[in-house]
C-alpha cells in the first residue's frame, strides 16, 4: 500500500518513503531479538529464597519469600529495581507535596524510576492478567507505600529489599550500595518449581555509542518512544522530574480538534 497525504512535497515522500523502509527493517529486526530471547538456554537457579518486606492487605508490612512472587498459573516475574535512594548525583528537585516532600534529597526516590514505574502502573491493569510484576528498592517499606500512595499508585507490588542481597546479586545496585534500574525476567518451572534468571536489561552496562542514549529498557516506556516520533525528539537537556511546571500541563481546549477545511 502506498500513502500520499494531501499537499506534500516530492522531497517528503521520497525521503519518507526511505525512512519507511528503515522502520520496516527496524520492526524485522525487533521481532528477531525478542525471538531470540525466547531461545535462550536456561539460566542460572536463583539459589536463596530472598525475605523481601511488602505490605499485606490489611496495610500491615510482611515478610514475603522471592518464591512467594509467582502466582498458581503465573510462572514469569519480572522485576524492577527502582532507584529509591536515588543516585548521589542526581539533583534534580524532589516531590513538592506530600509525605515523601519531607524526606531529605539525597534520600528520596529517583524521578526518572518515578517516571518508568507510572508507565508500569498505567499498564499494570493489562499485564497482571498474565505475569507476576513486582517493583524493589533498597528504602524501607513504609517510605516506598507512603511514596506509592502519593503518587496514586494501587495495582503494582512493592517490596523492600533492605537487609538482603538480592540487589547486589542481580546487579541492582553496586559494590558500594548505589542503585541501579536494573530490569530482570525470572522464570518458574512449573514442574520442579525451580526458579530461574531468563533475562536483565544487562544493556544498562554497556556503554553507549557517541551521541546515544543508553535504553536499557526504553523499549517498554512509552514516553520516550513517543518524543523518538516528534521533531524535537528526545530533547538533550530534557528529564523526568517529579513534578513539573502546571503551564506545561494545560490542557489544549476541548474544541482544539484537527479539522479539514470545510469540515
Amino acid at each position: 500500500m502506498s500513502v500520499s497525504f494531501l499537499g506534500e512535497s516530492p522531497e517528503y515522500r521520497a525521503a519518507r518513503d526511505r525512512l519507511l523502509d528503515r522502520e520496516i527493517e527496524l520492526r524485522r529486526l525487533t521481532e528477531s531479538v525478542a525471538a531470540e530471547r525466547r531461545r535462550l538456554p536456561p539460566g542460572p537457579v536463583v539459589r536463596e529464597d530472598y525475605l523481601f518486606r511488602g505490605q499485606g492487605a490489611d496495610g500491615n508490612a510482611l515478610d514475603v519469600h522471592f518464591s512467594d512472587l509467582f502466582a498458581p498459573n503465573k510462572n514469569s516475574l519480572v522485576v524492577y529495581n527502582m532507584m529509591f535512594p536515588r543516585d548521589r548525583d542526581d539533583v534534580r528537585p524532589g516531590p513538592k507535596t506530600g509525605e515523601t516532600a519531607k524526606l531529605p534529597l539525597e534520600v528520596g526516590p529517583c524521578p526518572s524510576c518515578a517516571a518508568l514505574v507510572d508507565q508500569l502502573e498505567g499498564a499494570a491493569e493489562h499485564l497482571l492478567p498474565r505475569i507476576n510484576c513486582v517493583i524493589v528498592s533498597a528504602a524501607p517499606i513504609e517510605r516506598m507505600t507512603t511514596f506509592a500512595k502519593d503518587r496514586g499508585w494501587k495495582r503494582l507490588r512493592l517490596l523492600s529489599s533492605l537487609g538482603t542481597t538480592f540487589k547486589n546479586d542481580y546487579f541492582g545496585e553496586t559494590a558500594v550500595g548505589d542503585q541501579r534500574p536494573m530490569l530482570q525476567v525470572f522464570q518458574r518451572d512449573p514442574e520442579t518449581k525451580d526458579i530461574r534468571l531468563f533475562w536483565s536489561s544487562e544493556l544498562l552496562y554497556a556503554p553507549p555509542e557517541p551521541g546515544q542514549d543508553t535504553r536499557h529498557v526504553g523499549t517498554i516506556e512509552p514516553l520516550w518512544n513517543v518524543f523518538d516520533m516528534i521533531p524535537e525528539g528526545r530533547g538533550a537537556d530534557w528529564d523526568e522530574q517529579l513534578d513539573y511546571e502546571a503551564a506545561a500541563m494545560m490542557a489544549l481546549p476541548s474544541t482544539a480538534f484537527c479539522r479539514r477545511e470545510g469540515a
